[in-house]
This record gives C-alpha cells, structure tokens and sequence, in this order.
C-alpha cells in the first residue's frame, strides 16, 4: 500500500499512466550493479520514482546511488553538484514521501551520504524549487505537506527557546567566537574576522539608534548579552534586557559581572511579554523569529508602550520576500516554533501601534559570510563537539549551518534590519549619513 501511495504520487507528473500498469512495467526489471540511469531509460521502479521526484522539486543538478543495487540515477540536466548515497530501501520511501524532513533526517543518521559539497547540494536545490511552476498540482501537493510551526504562547516559548538555546555555554563556544553573538554579523570588508564583524554589527546597530550617554534601553530577547554590553561599554546607555534562556542568562550575568557593568546592564530572565517601564530605545535582534506572527501587534503595543514620544525601535530578524513556511526538518529539529516573515507579515508590529518606519536593510549577504565563519569554526570543533553528544548531532548541526549558507547566499532566506520611531517623533535626522559615520 505505501509503495502504490508513492507510484500515485509520482503518476502526477505522466496523468497519460496509471500507477498500476506503471508498476507492472517497471516492477519486473532489475538492474545489474553499477547501472546508470538517465531520463527515458529508468532501470527501476526505484530509479523511476526519484525521477518524478526530481522533476518535483525543479531538476535540481543531482546523482543518486542506491547502494542495495549499485544504481546510479543521473540528473535531467547537466552535470551533478553532487551525489547521494542510499542506504535502502526504506531510506529511499521515505525520501520520495516527505523530501524535507527525511534527507534531514536520513543525513543526519548517516542513511544518506553526500559525495560533494554540501552547500552547493543545497544551493542547488533552492535555485531549482525557485523555478517550480507554484500553481501546479504538485507544488500544491507539497505546500500540503507543510505543517505550521508550533505556537509561541509562553510556556511554548520556554519550552521552544531551551530546545535549542540550552544546548550550552561550552558548545556554542566553540565556533561563535569570543563575543558569543548569534546573529549575522556586519562586514565592513569581506576579509573582516568574525569578530571584527560582529562588533561591526552592534556599532551599526547603536548607530542607527542614535545611542548616546544616558539613554535607557530594552532589549526583548538578549542572547549571551554581548549587544546590551556593548551599549553600555562603548555608548554608556543603561540597559535592561529580557531572556527566556537559563543557559544564556548566566552566562551574560556572569560576564557583566567581571566586565564591570552590574550596575549599567540587568539581565532579566523573563519573556518580553512581561517587560515593564518606559525606555528611549526599544532592540530586538534575533528574537523575532521566534514570536510567531500571531503574536507580531502584540510585540508592537509592547514596544508602544514601553517607548517615550521620542524613542527609537529596531527589530532584526530573518526574513523572506514573500510569505513561506521555515523549512520543516529545521523547525522539528533545530528551530521548534520559529518563523522568518516577510517585510509585509511584519507589519502587524508598526501599523497598529502608529509607528514610523524610518528605515530598512537588507544585509543577507553578510549572514552568508557568517555562516560561512560558523561553519568553518564549527567544522573544526566537530571531534570536541562529538565527544559532547554525538554523530547524529554533528551531522544535524553540519547540515543546519551548511543550509544556513545556501539559503542566504541563494536569496531564500533575507535578514532585515528594521529601523522605527513614534509617529509624534520630528527628532529625525534629514539623511542616512549618521548610519555610517564612525
């Protein structure tokens, strides 16, 4: 029965063929080790089937091994970016029933090999799907596979937030680097450090902001802390930032601690929804892909209420330029509950609440050669990272940032900067050159 679910699924894309007379056709061939297989001239029921999906996902430039038969099935068009390796069967059923999740899954448990690189394997995918027809029968076919993210009330939250940002202080050491930033960085040259970068990015953030000696700030979701340290070091703002995670919060008191700045920076570990008082900046930087776009106005009233006439907001956040689900294997495995809206979906955080949107960037490019700089770091850590958990985790953890890469480099992923005041506020500088004095 879920052989002939996988021939039906196929059939969609030769209506002229039944999926019984397509198996009767096929089911009697065996291939001899080492056959090779091309468009038109399938060996194998197997081979056929990889074929429609393929042509599901746009004809992306891939060979596929099946290892119980030596079968090589080619790709449609040009030569393969890479070659996957299949175990069995039942990693090949899987594959054709729900791509997404199970290469993710299938890679991750070693069931799937990849000979070549792993980021122009992605890439290549991304810019084939790019071409799929999206009103066809089976583009719809997979826009029903897809699942919503799980809700982001507050005990979802929690529980989302300390899947993936309670893994580790040691871990996440080993390839974020010394200012434990985990969000793109700003490249004010290509050839910058990860360092130079990140700092970069929290100087142009304050930029932006017009941060000077004096203001208060509140940040609605604070990682390891380093941007609201960096506000009160280098601009001598007083910053109050909020954080769900146990593991995060720690750490940044910690730090805070022997860096000097108790007195300056207050870790609160407490969702944003609870954030009290009035400020002259409202930040978040990374945490909106973590909301959930029911929850976007609500952000918006808090930020509302928590800035004075004349305060200034920014929101950085994942995004996309139309509306689409995150990838499923990284919302079951890596990212639970997130979302990366497009500008459009993010509205819901300015228009209600009067706000003036003075500014947006889009600095994906630099969240590229970040990933590129985690993953390189994270490459070298892997024996260290192995030794913590496993073999499954780094090879999730590889396909996660190595994805990471592809989407951003491919456009399938953007990073917004969004940059806000209130609708009384005429404090505004008459040009953008303040954004980019140092």
């Amino acid at each position: 029965m879920a052989l002939q679910r996988l021939i039906n699924f196929g059939d969609l894309q030769d209506k002229k063929m039944s999926a019984n007379s397509g198996f009767q056709e096929q089911a009697t061939v065996t291939p001899p080790s080492g056959t090779e297989s091309g468009p038109g001239r399938e060996a194998s029921i197997e081979a056929r089937l990889l074929r429609r999906m393929l042509a599901t996902l746009g004809d992306p430039p891939i060979e596929f091994v099946l290892s119980w038969n030596g079968e090589h099935i080619k790709p449609a068009n040009g030569t393969p970016v890479a070659t996957l390796r299949l175990a069995d069967r039942n990693t090949l059923f899987g594959l054709l029933a729900d791509p997404t999740v199970r290469f993710g899954d299938s890679y991750s448990t070693g069931d799937i090999e990849v000979d070549g690189d792993l980021i122009a394997l992605v890439s290549a995918v991304h810019r084939s799907m790019a071409r799929v027809d999206v009103g066809s029968s089976l583009s719809r076919l997979v826009a029903g596979w897809i699942k919503r993210p799980r809700r982001n009330t507050p005990a979802a939250s929690r529980d989302n937030i300390h899947h993936h940002y309670d893994l580790g202080n040691d871990f996440y050491s080993l390839w974020l680097g010394e200012t434990m930033a985990y969000t793109c960085a700003y490249y004010p040259t290509a050839q910058a450090t990860l360092e130079q970068a990140q700092i970069a990015k929290m100087d142009h953030v304050c930029r932006k902001l017009r941060l000077k000696a004096g203001d208060t700030v509140v940040e609605a979701g604070c990682g390891w802390g380093t941007l609201a340290m960096h506000m009160a070091s280098r601009y001598g703002a007083k910053v109050r930032a909020y954080n769900i995670s146990t593991e995060q919060i720690a750490f940044a008191r910690d730090r805070a601690a022997k860096l000097g700045l108790t007195g300056r920076v207050e870790f609160v570990h407490d969702d944003y929804r609870n954030i009290t008082g009035q400020y002259d900046v409202f930040a978040s930087v990374g945490m909106l892909e973590h909301v959930g776009r029911s929850y976007y106005q609500d952000l918006g009233r808090i930020a509302r209420r928590s800035l004075t006439a004349v305060g200034r907001g920014l929101i950085h956040s994942i995004g996309r330029n139309r509306a689409a689900p995150l990838d499923r294997w990284i919302e079951r495995r890596i990212f639970p509950g997130a979302y990366a809206p497009s500008l459009g979906e993010m509205m819901p955080i300015f228009e209600p609440n009067d706000f003036s949107v003075l500014d947006v960037e889009n600095i994906r490019l630099h969240y590229a050669l970040t990933l590129r700089h985690w993953l390189e770091r994270f490459t070298a850590a892997e024996q260290k990272v192995r030794a913590m958990f496993d073999e499954h985790f780094v090879r999730m953890w590889r396909l996660y940032l190595a994805g990471s890469v592809a989407a951003f480099e491919t456009g399938t992923l953007q990073l917004f900067q969004v940059l806000f005041t209130t609708q009384e506020n005429n404090d505004i500088p008459l040009t953008r050159q303040y954004m980019y004095q140092n």
